[in-house]
Parts: structure tokens; C-alpha cells; sequence
């Protein structure tokens, strides 16, 4: 299958610059099995719901990963950008600008916090080692950027708003956004309805953001992300399905975590590790039952693994439908809900 069968013309006025004042207000295309679309509020999600029914969400927690700083040796300015903790305070980064830094080099951000490049990785990414007084988490903080997606121009008031409410875990580079569209007040009508809550962890890293560049999809080569699922969310996921409720993952980053983490029976085994999991067509799911997502950028990975889902000529015209309604796209636009078939 090409990366050009994935391509759509998207105007850049519906790529959304600001979240909605209330997260719950954006837009809502339903996909209907096995086939149909209809169209509704965030806010209505419950009535696509039952009772018996599981909704997997990723908590983890967005840090503000761009540093600003200057080589220790010349004062020229650097930026490094934290991708993946690898321990003992070492961390993958991508760094700028990348000639300047090679291994030995040292970038100073403040009084306080300083990295020297370790090693130079095959992908063009950097092995840092940092050295700081005090508290890492709590100066990364004070001096760490919130690393928006660069589709997104405007600076965002409210850091937070690009946090889900339920984010706990930090260690992600960009923020699951699927998720972003649920109020505590929203979780709670959930389980007042009976639906299951559980939560995983998936670090998302900006690989998930980058586009395919093989011309045949089956050789691009997926970056890996750590995961973590509790034993409790593995028993809640394993009961739901035995139970004949469906399982419907928040962001393909719950839905990647739960699959890699199934066997051949579709039983989801708690634990944690590090997946590089490809999901596009002639994929077979073994957890997922449902799908809550944002809208992708073409030839995305993300987009792919939507297509499995629903097939790659369904989501292309619900594509082309939301663009002549004028939904908002990307990490600040609008949701769809990829429903499965029920028996209902």
C-alpha cells in the first residue's frame, strides 16, 4: 500500500490554533458500523456508549521538554528537546543546531541545569547527560517550554489546556489528544452510566508526529515508546471483553499500548516495556472495539492506524465530509468516534 493513498488537501484555516474555552464543546463525527455518519457534541459521547462497555485512557503527562541555552564554549544559542528518559539522568533528545553539538559538548541553561552530548545516535537524535542543582522535574519546569506542535502558531495561553485532566505520568513530548476533549464532570456521567474507567500509560514521542517518507508504507521503520498497564486496568480490560462489552480506547495511543501488550487470544497482560507497533490496513485487532481520535495529518502513521480500523475508503470520505463541514483538525479541532459493530 503506497503513502500517497493516505493523502488529503486540508485548507489551513480548519487546522485549529486554540483550544475551545470549554473542552467538551468541540465536535463530534461518529462512524457508525458497519457503515454511516452522523454528527454530534463532545459532550454527547455518553449517548454512543453502554453500560458494560470500558474506556482505556493514557495518562500520561505531557513535560515541558524544549530548553533554551547556549554552548558553554562559544555562548552560541542551542536547543535541546527532550524526547526519552533513558535513567541516571540521561535523556534522547533532538538538539539544534545539530552540527554545532556533537559528542563532548556541553549547553548551559541556567545557573542551575546543564547537559553534555554523551553520544550521537544513528536516527540524528542526541545522548545527553545533565547535571543540575536541586530538583530535575522541578527546574524543568521553570525553565522548560510546552513543545507545541509546529501546525500550531498561536502561543498558548494555558499551558495546562494542553494536558488532559486525568494527566498523572510525566514523560511525554506531545500531549495524547484524543483525551483532551474530556471535563472531570464528563468521566463522571461515564461511570454514573455504567462504562469502566482504566487507565495505561503510554510516553508519546514526537516520532508519532513525523511523516512517512517510503513511497510503500510496509518499509517505514515506527520509533519506540515506553508503556506501562497497571494490573488493575489488565483485569478491567480482560473482564470487560469476557463479559461481551466493548473496549474502546481514547487515542491511538491507547489503542497501541493495549495491542502491544495482547497475546494472540486478545488477553492484555499487565506490565511495562517499550513498543514500536506499525498499525495500518490488514492489521487485526485483538482489544480494540472502538475508537475515540482526533483528526491526522496525511500520511501519518496515525491516519493509517485509523484506517485499519474503519477501512482506508471510509475514513478518506469522512475526511472529505468533516472538511466540508468545516470541522477543526488536529490537536486542538475536533473528535471522531470509530464505533465497532455491537449486535444492538
Amino acid at each position: 500500500m503506497k503513502t500517497s493513498d493516505f493523502y488529503y488537501d486540508l485548507p489551513k484555516e480548519l487546522i485549529a490554533q486554540d483550544p475551545l474555552p470549554d473542552r467538551s464543546s468541540s465536535r463530534l463525527l461518529v462512524m457508525h458500523s458497519p457503515d454511516g455518519i452522523s454528527h454530534a457534541s463532545f459532550s454527547d459521547i455518553c449517548s454512543f456508549l453502554y453500560a458494560g462497555d470500558c474506556l482505556v485512557l493514557n495518562d500520561t503527562k505531557v513535560i515541558p521538554a524544549r530548553l533554551m541555552g547556549h554552548k558553554r564554549d562559544t555562548g552560541a544559542a542551542a536547543e535541546v528537546f527532550l524526547l526519552k528518559n533513558r535513567g541516571g539522568d540521561t535523556w534522547e533528545t533532538l538538539v539544534r543546531p545539530g552540527k554545532k553539538l556533537r559528542a563532548g559538548a556541553e549547553v548551559v541553561f541556567s545557573d542551575e541545569l546543564s547537559c553534555t552530548v554523551t553520544d550521537c545516535l544513528p536516527d540524528g537524535n542526541r545522548l545527553v547527560k545533565f547535571s543540575y542543582d536541586g530538583i530535575f522535574n522541578e527546574i524543568l519546569d521553570r525553565l522548560g517550554q510546552m513543545p507545541l506542535p509546529p501546525y500550531i502558531t498561536h502561543k498558548l495561553a494555558d499551558p495546562a489546556r494542553y494536558q488532559t485532566v486525568y494527566a498523572k505520568y510525566d514523560g511525554s513530548a506531545a500531549a495524547p489528544t484524543a483525551g483532551l476533549h474530556f471535563t472531570p464532570e464528563l468521566l463522571d456521567s461515564v461511570i454514573d452510566m455504567g462504562v469502566s474507567i482504566c487507565y495505561v500509560t503510554l510516553h508519546v514521542g514526537l516520532g508519532t508526529f513525523r511523516p512517512v517518507k517510503c513511497d510503500n508504507i510496509e518499509d517505514h521503520v515506527m520509533h519506540s515508546e515506553w508503556y506501562d498497564i497497571p494490573e488493575g486496568s489488565a483485569r478491567i480490560i480482560n473482564s470487560t471483553k469476557a463479559s461481551g462489552g466493548k473496549v474502546i480506547c481514547v487515542g491511538t495511543t491507547s489503542c497501541r499500548t493495549v495491542e502491544s501488550a495482547a497475546d494472540e487470544n486478545g488477553t492484555v497482560h499487565a506490565g511495562s516495556g517499550d513498543t514500536d507497533i506499525f498499525i495500518y490496513p490488514g492489521y487485526k485487532f485483538r482489544v480494540l472495539d472502538g475508537l475515540i481520535t482526533n483528526f491526522h495529518l496525511p500520511e501519518s502513521t496515525l491516519l493509517m492506524l485509523v484506517s485499519a480500523l474503519a477501512g482506508r475508503e471510509r475514513i478518506m470520505e469522512a475526511y472529505e465530509e468533516a472538511i466540508r463541514r468545516k470541522y477543526r483538525f488536529f490537536s486542538f479541532g475536533d473528535a471522531m468516534f470509530i464505533e465497532s459493530g455491537r449486535g444492538k
